[in-house]
């Protein structure tokens, strides 16, 4: 299905801080980024969601976010819970509606995430995730090991997780490099995936054992759909930093 098809919803349509930030960001990413979309359909019109996706470039989340807003939803991200109270960021972060994230997996994390997906509920807003929480270490930019942040704010609100996977952003500006601007209008590729199966762990009392099996289930989702878009079979096996004497620093999840 063609993203131009599809009808916005009402969180687009209606007036808010994002027309602002579109009528400046989608003009100027144009002239850098040809953001192609498959299955498109994929992502709910309407209605609470939880978009997982893959992260290889400082610069992906303005191309995810841009292939969300075409698709008529508008883009929140998790953040930091920090960021929130930066004088300013802060103030920006709660007007667009983005949701803080715990750093921890402690009973007020749990509680917190609880909240959040009420929140979510209650709005009916989606939200896009970095289940790997930083960018990712593996040498080939495949989706490394994530963590459970996604699986377990779906979870408690019932939220369908929708797998994600980007590739191109890397043109621009490489894992850790310096931007690159030219040529101009540089291929981007976004697919996005049927829901996840969560029904393992869509109770109360879901073990670490069974959210870390159901986060697994994402990554490789994520990490075929890449390999579609790459044209290459994904690793059998996610890339995990601890394994290779790497540290997880940046974490946006848990």
């Amino acid at each position: 299905m063609s993203d131009r098809r599809r009808r916005a919803s009402t969180e687009k349509t209606r007036p808010s801080v994002f027309w602002l930030l579109a009528a400046i960001v989608v003009p100027v990413l144009g002239l850098f980024a040809k953001i192609e979309i498959k299955g498109a359909d994929k992502l709910p019109q309407t209605g609470a969601y939880v978009l997982a996706a893959n992260h290889h470039s400082e610069i992906d989340p303005v191309i995810v976010a841009a292939a969300v807003w075409r698709l008529g939803r508008a883009p929140r991200f998790m953040a930091k819970e920090s960021l929130f109270h930066v004088p300013i960021l802060g103030w920006a972060l709660r007007k667009t509606g983005m949701v803080p994230v715990a750093r921890t997996a402690s009973a007020t994390g749990a509680r917190q995430t609880i909240e959040t997906s009420r929140d979510l509920v209650r709005h009916g807003r989606g939200v896009i995730v970095y289940p790997e929480g930083t960018l990712t270490r593996d040498p080939e930019l495949w989706p490394m090991r994530g963590k459970s942040g996604a699986v377990r704010l779906a979870a408690a609100g019932d939220l369908p997780v929708v797998p994600m996977a980007q590739w191109g952003a890397q043109q621009l500006l490489p894992r850790y490099g310096k931007l690159r601007l030219w040529p101009l209008r540089r291929r981007m590729t976004v697919v996005i995936g049927d829901p996840i199966d969560l029904d393992d762990v869509r109770h109360e009392h879901a073990s670490p054992a069974e959210l870390n099996a159901a986060t697994t289930r994402v990554m490789d989702r994520i990490a075929e759909l890449l390999g579609e878009i790459r044209g290459l079979p994904a690793p059998a096996k996610r890339w995990n930093p601890a394994e290779h004497g790497q540290k997880e620093t940046g974490r946006l999840d848990s």
